[in-house]
C-alpha cells in the first residue's frame, strides 16, 4: 500500500504537484520516495523495480523539476526505451504530468514514415522519447541535434539486451555529450546490463526496491498443469465464461500462430470483445488496440510478448498465460500487467508436460514455488493428438539433452530396456 509519505517532502514546483493532484496519485511509491531525491540531486543510478511499481514517475517527476520551462530549441533530455509501444507509453505518462508546464515532448520510432517525427523535431523541443533505432536514424540525417542533452535515461534495460540494442546504445553514448546525468531503469538485472552499466555509467547510485524478478505481492499466482493444447483452448473458454470476475484479461502466448489460435477462437466463441497483438500487426493496430483495452472498450487482449511491457492499465483482472514463457524473465513481465497501482489481480499460467521445464527455471528466477491448483471438472480433457505427443516427447528430450549431454533420448531408452 501507498506509505504515509507526501509529495510535499520532494518540494516539486506547483505546476507537478496540480498534475499529481489531477491524476489522484496516491502517496509516492517505495521507488519514488527512493529515486526523485537522488535523482534531483544529480546522482547517476540504477533503479531496478518490477514493472507496477511507479517507475516512470520516479524519473519523470524529478526530471520535469530539472527542465522546469521550455528553453532553446534543441533537446535537453532524451529517454530511450526498446519498443514502440513503450515510446507512447511513456509519452501518454509525461504529458499528464507536464499537463501544466510548457515543456514540449516529442516521440519517435520506427515502423512509421520519418516526417512527421521530424516535422515536430524542427518546431523544438525539451524532452525526446525514443527508440535508439529511430534516434540514430534521425541523428545521422542531421535532424536531430545533440548537443544540449544533459540527462540520459535508459528505461527497460533488460529488454533492450535482450533485443540486441547494444551496439546502437554505444553508438548514441559516443555522439551526445560525455557530461550528462545517466539513469537506468530495468525489472531485472541480468549479466548483460551489468555490463552495460559498467560501459556508461560511473559511480551510480543502485536502488533495488524489491529483489528483482519478484512478481508483484498484490499478483495472486496460480498454475495448472494441463495435458495438450485442445484442453488449453477447453480450460480458456471455462475462464473466460466467468465473465464478472475475469472482466480485462490479458492471454500472453509464446508465437504470432498461437495468438492468432486463441484470437479466432474467443472471436468464433464469442467470449467477449478481444483484439490481438503482435509483431506482424500494423503500428497502428497495435497502438488502437491497447488503447481500446485501456479504455475498457476491449475485456481480452491477446498478445505475444511484444506487449507485455508496452501497456500500463490498472484494473487488469487476470492475466493468463496460455503458453510458459522461455524468456524467464517474461514471467514477471507478462504477470506485472495486473496487480499495478496496489489493486490485486491473478495470474494464471496453464502448461503441459513439456513446459515443466521452464516452469522449473521460472521459480528459480523469482525464488518461490508458483502454487499449483487442480483443474475444475467443468474443463473437459481431450485426448494428445499423435502428432502433439511426438512433438512434446521430442521437446524433453531436447530439454534432457540439454542438462546432459549424455541423455541418448527416450527411444534409446526404451530399445535398452527391452535388451
Amino acid at each position: 500500500m501507498a506509505s504515509a509519505f507526501s509529495w510535499n517532502e520532494f518540494k516539486l514546483n506547483k505546476q507537478l504537484l496540480d498534475a499529481i493532484s489531477a491524476l489522484e496519485f496516491q502517496g509516492p511509491t517505495e521507488i519514488q520516495q527512493k529515486c526523485i531525491p537522488l535523482i534531483s540531486g544529480g546522482q547517476q543510478l540504477i533503479g531496478i523495480a518490477q514493472t507496477g511499481t511507479g517507475k516512470t514517475a520516479a524519473y519523470l517527476l524529478p526530471l520535469f523539476m530539472k527542465l522546469r520551462y521550455t528553453q532553446g530549441s534543441d533537446v535537453r533530455a532524451v529517454i530511450l526505451v526498446p519498443t514502440k509501444e513503450l515510446v507512447v507509453q511513456v509519452e501518454a505518462q509525461a504529458a499528464l504530468l507536464s499537463k501544466f508546464t510548457d515543456l514540449r515532448i516529442v516521440a519517435i520510432y520506427g515502423g512509421v514514415g520519418p516526417k512527421t517525427q521530424i516535422e515536430a523535431l524542427n518546431k523544438g523541443l525539451d524532452l525526446l522519447i525514443a527508440t535508439p533505432g529511430r534516434f540514430l536514424e534521425l541523428y545521422l540525417r542531421n535532424e536531430l541535434p545533440v548537443k544540449q542533452i544533459k540527462t540520459l535515461i535508459l528505461d527497460e534495460a533488460d529488454r533492450m539486451m535482450d533485443m540486441g540494442f547494444m551496439p546502437q546504445l554505444r553508438k548514441i553514448f559516443e555522439v551526445i555529450p560525455s557530461k550528462r546525468q545517466n539513469l537506468l531503469f530495468s525489472a531485472t538485472f541480468p549479466e548483460k546490463v551489468d555490463r552495460l552499466v559498467n560501459e556508461f555509467i560511473e559511480f551510480p547510485v543502485r536502488v533495488e526496491v524489491t529483489p528483482q524478478a519478484t512478481v508483484a505481492t498484490k499478483v495472486r499466482q496460480e498454475l495448472y498443469y494441463v495435458p495438450n493444447f485442445i484442453t488449453k483452448i477447453n480450460f480458456l473458454e471455462y475462464l473466460l465464461g466467468h465473465r464478472d470476475d475475469f472482466n480485462r484479461v490479458m492471454i500472453f502466448t509464446r508465437t504470432k500462430e498461437s495468438a492468432n489460435n486463441v484470437f479466432h477462437f474467443i472471436e468464433r466463441k464469442k467470449l467477449g470483445s478481444v483484439k490481438v497483438v503482435h509483431s506482424n500487426k500494423g503500428q497502428n493496430s497495435r497502438i488502437n488496440a491497447m488503447n481500446e483495452f485501456k479504455e475498457g472498450k476491449l475485456r481480452i487482449l491477446v498478445s505475444t510478448d511484444v506487449a507485455s511491457r508496452g501497456i500500463d492499465v490498472i484494473n487488469v483482472s487476470h492475466v493468463i498465460n496460455f503458453d510458459v514463457p522461455i524468456q524467464y524473465e517474461d514471467y514477471v513481465h507478462r504477470t506485472g500487467r495486473t496487480g499495478r497501482a496496489f489493486q490485486e489481480g491473478t495470474a494464471i499460467t496453464l502448461a503441459t508436460d513439456s513446459e515443466k521445464y521452464h516452469i522449473d527455471k521460472i521459480e528459480k528466477i523469482i525464488r518461490e514455488k508458483i502454487p499449483v491448483k487442480s483443474m475444475p471438472d467443468e474443463v473437459v480433457i481431450a485426448s494428445t493428438t499423435y502428432t502433439e505427443s511426438h512433438e512434446m516427447a521430442r521437446e524433453i528430450d531436447r530439454q534432457k539433452r540439454y542438462q546432459d549431454p549424455e541423455f541418448k533420448g527416450a527411444f534409446h531408452e526404451k530399445k535398452k530396456r527391452k535388451n
